[in-house]
């Protein structure tokens, strides 16, 4: 039965791809299109990879804060390894399966559990979703836009929902009730399956709570908030490489847009779904012509998938991609 929903997902993702794919091509004026990506400025694409750089570094920095406590020697450059691989699959594989990969695949190299792996990937996606939801709320108000051009909502629920998610990151602990409720409901079908997923919640639980405290989860929104700036910084460089637009920093815009539109079912990659928000996002002022946010959507894309997948990549290659079952079973602390 999850097998058949997994598959039914990847069709509808991938129809969803083609349906956005077709709006972004219909009444499109591709002469300029290809007009505009040949005046790209190389110096300002090359500002967009060094922010790309800053970015990545900054979210592998946040990731070896929070397995310090499980692993203390473990280094940043021990990380970023498994951290871009993690990237690389998600972009190549369905299913995100980089996420599984990184839960579990590499525990033994990094001296951690997938418990504490899992709280981290949690802690990680709350972060980031904070950080988009600001930018949003900050972009509607720095543009006064309706934000029912993108989603039924405004700026004050997007502030809202940041601050119950803030709440989630600070009192983790408020819902370990829940969780251990819904294990112990798997345990009465699936004790074996129930009683290892509870002993991962434990270690999981615990990770989250040890990263509540003191000034670890202020550090964390540090990281957090710089790798997000950075990441818009990617996005503006790419617009001042495009000379035909006019209004570059509608690319702070382009960036919370393009990036919640990825929680859209699509194919690895986010083909078309990611483009034609980013498109929407900077066209609407009305001062980006179609053709020159379809090649800034391009663009940023192309600068986005291609680095981390060529170096997460090349990680895998080089260092023998770990075979899951293996690692499973040697899990340290399981």
């Amino acid at each position: 039965m999850k097998n058949k929903k997994s598959y039914v997902r990847l069709i509808v993702g991938a129809a969803l791809a083609v349906v956005f794919c077709w709006l972004i091509a219909r009444n499109l004026e591709w002469g300029s299109l290809y007009q505009t990506l040949a005046a790209a400025r190389s110096g300002w694409i090359g500002m967009a990879l060094l922010a790309f750089a800053v970015g990545y570094a900054c979210r592998i920095s946040r990731w070896h804060a929070m397995l310090r406590h499980d692993a203390p020697q473990l280094t940043r450059m021990a990380c970023a390894g498994p951290f871009l691989a993690s990237f690389a699959a998600n972009n190549v594989l369905p299913f995100r399966a980089g996420d599984v990969m990184r839960a579990f695949a590499f525990n033994r190299r990094l001296g951690t559990t997938s418990g504490t792996v899992l709280a981290t990937l949690f802690v990680e996606r709350l972060l980031d979703l904070l950080m988009v939801i600001v930018m949003l709320g900050g972009a509607l108000l720095a543009f006064q836009l309706n934000a029912a051009t993108f989603a039924r909502f405004g700026a004050g629920f997007l502030f809202a929902a940041a601050l119950v998610i803030l709440t989630v990151l600070l009192f983790p602990q408020s819902f370990a009730p829940l969780v251990r409720w819904g294990i112990k409901s798997i345990s009465r079908f699936a004790p074996a399956i129930g009683a290892r997923l509870l002993q991962e919640a434990d270690k999981g639980l615990g990770t989250l709570a040890q990263l509540a405290r003191g000034t670890t989860m202020l550090k964390l929104l540090g990281w957090s908030l710089a790798a997000w700036l950075a990441e818009g910084g990617l996005f503006y460089c790419a617009a001042l490489a495009l000379p035909a637009i006019v209004t570059p920093a509608l690319a702070w815009l382009a960036l919370p847009v393009g990036t919640l539109a990825t929680l859209i079912p699509s194919t690895p990659g986010y083909v078309g779904t990611f483009d034609f928000p980013v498109r929407l996002a900077m066209t609407a002022l009305h001062t980006n012509s179609v053709a020159a946010a379809t090649a800034f959507a391009l663009l940023v894309h192309a600068l986005l998938w291609l680095p981390p997948t060529i170096l997460g990549g090349l990680y895998l290659i080089t260092h023998r991609a770990p075979k899951l079952h293996s690692e499973l079973q040697t899990d340290p602390q399981s």
